[in-house]
């Protein structure tokens, strides 16, 4: 049986309501033939670093997934961004609780992080569920690209996942689209993209 780990965010200041934490739930409950003999797993962390230091490994230990697939919410973003890697820097903002992160994730460690994901081919995935995504190299400087780290690390460690991959999204539109307007993606572009990422991301995890 093929295990995969899905994760988003909950709310973080700035950001009231979190898109990611209903998609996972929708993905966790997910039936597809493409999903048969898989065991899906979703969590949400608070969107705090005591939470994913504390939660990331113990999940890992306890389900033991194949792959991660992590979302998170990027409130500038106009598209879903595959990411392809982390790096060894963060930004001192507050996160739920209050606290703030040192400048670097690691002391000792290299500048950046590369994901082990076909991320290109969920580039492609998002695209053909007719919703605009690209591929990022900056996963940002503040809970996300936190996870992104502990991820990849956590990737190269025995009986660690294969693969782990981050999509960042954008707000969701919560109204109805104005006509000729550039709006936002609504929730049902999400999960469509979301459901298109996971069958991906599961069919290379069997391989």
């Amino acid at each position: 049986m093929t295990t995969i780990l899905v994760t988003g965010f909950g709310p973080f200041p700035g950001a009231p309501f979190n898109p990611t934490g209903p998609l996972v739930q929708a993905l966790a409950r997910l039936k597809r033939p493409g999903l048969a003999d898989v065991k899906l797993v979703g969590h949400v962390f608070a969107t705090s670093y005591a939470a994913v230091e504390r939660e990331l490994p113990a999940l890992i230990a306890r389900h033991k997934p194949d792959a991660l697939l992590m979302f998170g919410l990027a409130p500038r973003a106009k598209t879903l961004r595959v990411e392809t890697r982390a790096h060894n820097a963060l930004a001192l903002l507050p996160d739920v609780g209050g606290a703030s992160a040192r400048s670097k994730i690691a002391n000792a460690g290299p500048a950046a992080r590369a994901l082990p994901a076909p991320t290109m081919h969920l580039v492609n995935a998002v695209r053909a569920a007719r919703v605009p995504a690209i591929l990022s190299r900056d996963a940002g400087r503040y809970l996300c690209n936190y996870l992104c780290w502990r991820a990849a690390e956590a990737a190269v460690k025995p009986g660690g996942p294969r693969l782990a991959a981050f999509v960042h999204v954008p707000p969701l539109r919560r109204k109805p689209r104005p006509r000729r307007a550039k709006a936002r993606l609504s929730a049902e572009d999400l999960a469509r993209a979301g459901t298109r990422l996971l069958l991906t991301l599961t069919a290379a995890a069997r391989r």
